[in-house]
């Protein structure tokens, strides 16, 4: 009897340890998805974090460069000005006494204050309104934060007596070149009438400012294209219906020196 009953009492021991098994699974299943849920949690906090330092260091180090200037700058009485640092070939060029600053102020439809972080090539505009000045092209550009009839701009505008204007910083977007707006130096030359042709002023200065370009980019002839060449525009005309005349521009601007 007392055999039978320890018998009994082991079996009831038994089922009671299995069932005790068997309610703790779905508690261990349980946890571990709490340990994940947790760990993804902690790794989610690490990454915010990390990005949050991360912009905190790249904007310390852009105030930083904006804030000291290697050398005097014209004065900023609009607030159009680019700063120092931002942008070494930015610098330089403002150092250059033939090319005269003429900022747009920045806004939508002509200057967006998007800045370009590579340049792979300079393109050349022609005005295509015969008989005007750089400086009213220039004005009109800024117009059109007022008219808002369309987007457009240009880095640059060489005048039919050869000034050069810099409406738009060298490393900002300019609305001139379509597909080509974000990694593209725009220079926009006036001319006399509809052929397009430029003046013997104009030209020299265009090949002298797109040489400088060339230069500080490390660009070569096979870099500098027309309007043309990126939309099928015809511009600038005069170098689009003579092509001999392209390729000695390309010529010249490679073997000016000065």
């Amino acid at each position: 009897m007392d055999n039978e009953n320890r018998t009994q009492d082991r079996q009831t021991s038994d089922r009671v340890e299995l069932i005790d098994m068997e309610a703790m699974i779905p508690d261990r299943k349980a946890m571990v998805v709490n340990i994940l849920r947790v760990a993804v949690a902690v790794a989610v906090i690490i990454v915010v974090l990390a990005a949050f330092l991360w912009e905190s260091l790249l904007g310390r180090k852009s105030v930083d460069s904006a804030e000291a200037p290697s050398r005097p700058r014209q004065e900023n009485k609009d607030g159009n000005f680019p700063p120092r640092g931002r942008s070494l070939v930015q610098d330089n060029l403002s150092d250059l006494d033939w090319v005269t600053p003429a900022f747009l102020p920045v806004n939508e439809y002509s200057r967006p204050d998007t800045l370009i972080y590579e340049v792979n090539a300079v393109v050349i505009h022609y005005i295509g309104n015969p008989g005007t000045t750089a400086m009213q092209n220039r004005n009109y550009f800024e117009n059109l934060r007022n008219t808002k009839e369309t987007y457009a701009s240009s880095n640059f505008i060489v005048g039919l007596d050869g000034e050069i204007l810099q409406c738009v910083p060298i490393d900002e977007v300019a609305y001139a070149s379509n597909t080509r707006n974000d990694d593209t130096v725009s220079i926009e030359l006036c001319h006399p009438d509809e052929t397009g042709m430029f003046t013997e002023e104009t030209y020299l200065a265009a090949v002298r400012l797109t040489k400088w370009i060339c230069e500080q980019y490390g660009l070569s002839a096979e870099h500098i294209i027309r309007h043309y060449d990126v939309s099928g525009k015809e511009c600038p005309r005069y170098f689009v219906e003579n092509e001999e005349a392209w390729e000695q521009f390309k010529t010249d601007v490679m073997e000016f020196s000065g």
